[in-house]
């Protein structure tokens, strides 16, 4: 059975293109508050993993034995532009655990934010493995092998120590207790496939942690925090994740994925929202997520973040001959007032 039609892009009075996906909205006991399209599927969350990559940096006690602080946490979750607020932080951080850019697996990236590329290239410098998106996610699984002072060669390997912790606590958080299927992400680093629902499922246990041990629930509401108070280091100028969080204003942290995946985390509500759309257009789960959140009444009227619910389709002249729209499956899901946790 086809996933439901969830965005539309149109020109004229026709609907051009249309994107199918599923989403997942649920509470940390495993409860759906909603569920559309196909709840059985694996997906790879890719970059939507990353506050669960970043726990080993916190439970370990990594963080704490190097001095970091929100910034650094927030920059293991990020998948940031390569501009200058991020790579001269993540520079900073190598030298502070005793590394260089050398010691990073992943590979150099071109910059996604345009004036500083264009500067680059001007100057005549190329991307650096700093600049790759997920520096600060491959600082910080550095981070953990410096502190448990076991090879930083090796750490995106799926064996390697780091990547097992971060596997235990993918498992623990969905209570999948088999081995998840994995691949390797575009940075290298292991991802793990998981449904929606279970992913889902994590991500409310991030945003309500009172059930978990203590340790645990610490390590996470400093991760949710982190991600909330700097939605320019997670994303970068004009990125959808920097828009929608500052439209929140602090009451919910979002956290896109590559190949159109999206997650969200309501910590007022204790909700945790996945979802992915077939086709891996980016642009739909922009509009997806932005809409979801609109419905729960958690983003202000910045322009940027309505601009992500109803898009404008534009000609070469700069004028509107159409618009990217939630489709009437998404517009008519049930959701309203913000539901409360309790």
């Amino acid at each position: 059975m086809a996933n439901p039609i969830l965005v539309e892009v149109t020109r004229g009075p026709l609907v051009e293109s249309i994107h199918r996906g599923a989403v997942a909205i649920a509470r940390a006991d495993g409860s759906l508050v909603l569920s559309l399209g196909d709840m059985d599927a694996p997906y790879y969350p890719r970059s939507s993993l990353k506050p669960i990559q970043a726990l080993p940096l916190l439970e370990s006690g990594a963080a704490d034995a190097f001095g970091l602080g929100d910034e650094e946490i927030a920059l293991a979750c990020a998948s940031h532009s390569g501009e200058p607020i991020h790579t001269s932080r993540v520079a900073a951080w190598l030298e502070k655990i005793g590394c260089s850019e050398g010691d990073l697996a992943c590979g150099p990236q071109a910059v996604r934010y345009e004036p500083v590329a264009m500067e680059m290239v001007r100057r005549g410098e190329r991307p650096t493995r700093i600049h790759n998106n997920c520096s600060g996610k491959h600082t910080g699984f550095l981070t953990v092998a410096r502190h448990w002072a076991v090879a930083t060669e090796g750490y995106e390997h799926h064996d390697h120590r780091v990547q097992r912790a971060v596997a235990k606590a993918l498992g623990e958080l969905t209570g999948i207790e088999a081995e998840l299927p994995w691949g390797v992400d575009g940075c290298t680093a292991p991802n793990f496939a998981l449904p929606l629902p279970a992913f889902a499922t994590a991500l409310a246990k991030l945003a309500d942690p009172s059930g978990l041990p203590a340790p645990r629930a610490e390590a996470i509401r400093r991760i949710v925090r982190a991600i909330i108070a700097h939605p320019q280091l997670v994303a970068g100028t004009g990125r959808s994740d920097t828009i929608l969080m500052r439209a929140a204003r602090g009451r919910a942290a979002t956290k896109a994925g590559a190949e159109a995946y999206y997650a969200a985390i309501v910590p007022e509500a204790g909700l945790g929202i996945a979802l992915k759309i077939d086709d891996g257009a980016g642009r739909a789960a922009e509009t997806v997520i932005a809409a979801i959140l609109d419905k729960l009444a958690l983003l202000s009227d910045a322009p940027e973040a309505r601009a992500l619910i109803r898009t404008p389709v534009l000609n070469t002249r700069k004028a509107a001959v159409g618009e990217r729209r939630p489709a009437p499956a998404l517009n008519d899901a049930g959701l309203g007032a913000l539901p409360s946790s309790d």
